[in-house]
């Protein structure tokens, strides 16, 4: 007989692996029907079924044979369910990774929603003889996706540019752009009133033009906008725009795997209340991460993403029940646009993504557990498992004692920001930093852009100092009180645990706090 626990954790490996190809199988399934619409095909093909079953039953083990059958029964039902909604999804050029559809499906299940990779010259044809009701549009294909709507609601119109594309049971294309809700609600969120205020816009492409028409419409006295190529640039912003009151970042300037880096410094504008950044990946971007630590509120783009997908979704909604669409003429009064049951459903979604997005990062002193303790939370969660010490072997050969023996622990520590500033960039990873990673300011930031920080606190006696050259050389009662406060004040929870007589049980409790604490 084997232990209980084991077994359960090997049922809980098989569930995941379960899960994983269900999800595939499942986005099989919408590809499926949507070829089944574009060739006028029916959803439900009976001997096809009838073969499956056979063919299932037939390759089925002893064990799961019986029940083999009512299983796919129950899939190919649920497979049919999938083929049959209504078709939405996003339409750009190259499109290598969105959130769209993950953030559509979890306000609204009623349709599903595909990537939609198109060239230029494909898109008359996706307008006029589509098996999709609508989508979204993303870069390149805003303006031209409003120059093929019949009918335009005043943002689009205002801005010229279109992100939500509907098609009518009138037979009319209606064009909207939600990203100008969007805004209004990252706007919102913040308490950011941008009347009568002096507005700094970077940057010039489409998403400037929504936002320059949102604070236009909401009252803002004066908007500066900055490009490298305009007459305010950013060479002479901070002289043209010092009495800039609030800060809009409409570049990608930031946006992962270039986390580092930031358009401008917020510090150089001495009346600043408010610094929004549009970019969603990482979530703390450089640009917010510094006007935060100048007490300056801010705000990062995935809640605006989330928030124009909420007013899409409503509109697909309407498209799916055959409801006839409304385009206003004139922009909306921003402020009455979401109510509170808008809003609530707004952050669950921008709440749950933002968790699944970060890291969950764990720092601490060495030999605390960490290494043990992040393998056990990637277990549970799913999720890819990155020891930044293992990580700096994969690179330079060697492990963070033959470096210092070798080259000093400053030649290290240069390494060592290197290899964390390009994995901690990353998302939904668990990751392990080395005990010294708070050594140097400059890590503080990559350590944070894009994760949950946890701080693994435990008593002095727990830690083992095994292949641990500063800790044997310093101390580490030394080595804590010189790191502890930047422990604390680099994390984003601190969790405290004293010592174990018993290793998993330490694990089991330590894994299940922090994910209570993520829920």
């Amino acid at each position: 007989m084997g232990d209980l626990g084991e077994l359960r954790g090997r049922i809980d490996t098989i569930d995941r692996q379960i899960l994983e190809l269900f999800e595939k199988r499942t986005a099989v399934s919408r590809e499926i029907g949507n070829v089944k619409r574009e060739h006028g095909l029916e959803v439900f093909d009976e001997a096809r079924e009838e073969a499956k079953l056979a063919q299932v039953y037939a390759q089925a083990g002893y064990e799961s044979r019986p029940y083999v059958r009512e299983l796919y029964r129950t899939v190919m039902d649920l497979a049919k369910q999938h083929q049959d909604k209504p078709a939405f999804g996003v339409l750009g050029q190259t499109l290598r990774h969105t959130y769209s559809p993950e953030i559509h499906n979890m306000l609204d299940s009623s349709y599903t929603y595909s990537v939609i990779e198109k060239e230029p010259e494909e898109l008359d044809s996706l307008f006029t003889g589509s098996v999709y009701r609508g989508f979204n549009v993303t870069i390149p294909y805003k303006r031209d996706a409003a120059m093929r709507c019949d009918v335009l609601d005043g943002d689009a119109r205002a801005t010229g540019s279109v992100n939500t594309v509907v098609f009518g049971t009138d037979g009319k294309t209606y064009g909207y752009n939600t990203d100008c809700s969007g805004f209004a609600y990252m706007l919102h969120r913040t308490d950011t009133d941008v009347h009568g205020k002096s507005v700094l816009v970077l940057g010039k492409g489409g998403a400037a033009a929504s936002i320059c028409h949102v604070l236009r419409t909401n009252g803002a006295s004066r908007i500066f906008q900055c490009s490298r190529s305009t007459e305010i640039n950013y060479e002479n912003v901070y002289d043209k725009c010092a009495s800039a009151q609030i800060i809009v970042n409409c570049t990608p300037v930031g946006m992962y795997p270039d986390s580092g880096s930031s358009a401008i410094n917020p510090a150089g504008f001495k009346e600043l209340e408010a610094c929004l950044d549009i970019v969603y990946n990482p979530s703390r971007t450089r640009l917010t991460a510094e006007a935060s630590a100048l007490g300056i509120k801010t705000c990062t783009g995935l809640t605006m993403l989330v928030a124009q997908a909420y007013k899409a979704s409503e509109l697909f909604a309407a498209a799916s029940a055959g409801k006839s669409l409304i385009c206003r003429d004139e922009a909306p009064e921003y402020g009455d646009i979401f109510t509170d049951r808008d809003c609530a459903i707004i952050e669950e979604v921008t709440g749950v993504l933002s968790n699944r997005m970060r890291n969950i990062t764990l720092i601490g002193m060495p030999g605390c557990g960490k290494s043990i303790l992040a393998a056990s939370i990637a277990e549970a969660t799913g999720r890819r498992l990155v020891d930044l010490d293992a990580e700096y072997f994969e690179r330079y050969g060697q492990n963070a004692s033959d470096t210092i023996s070798e080259a000093g622990e400053e030649c290290f520590r240069e390494r060592e920001s290197a290899v964390a500033a390009e994995v901690l960039s990353g998302s939904g990873m668990v990751i392990s930093c080395g005990g010294g990673v708070v050594c140097r300011d400059v890590n503080k930031f990559f350590v944070r852009c894009n994760s949950n920080v946890f701080y693994l606190e435990r008593p002095i006696d727990c830690l083992t100092d095994k292949n641990r050259p500063l800790s044997i050389a310093n101390g580490a009662a030394k080595l804590y009180d010189m790191r502890r406060d930047k422990y604390e004040s680099w994390c984003d929870f601190k969790v405290t645990y004293d010592k174990f007589d018993d290793k998993q049980e330490f694990l089991d409790k330590a894994t299940a706090d922090i994910l209570n604490l993520l829920k």
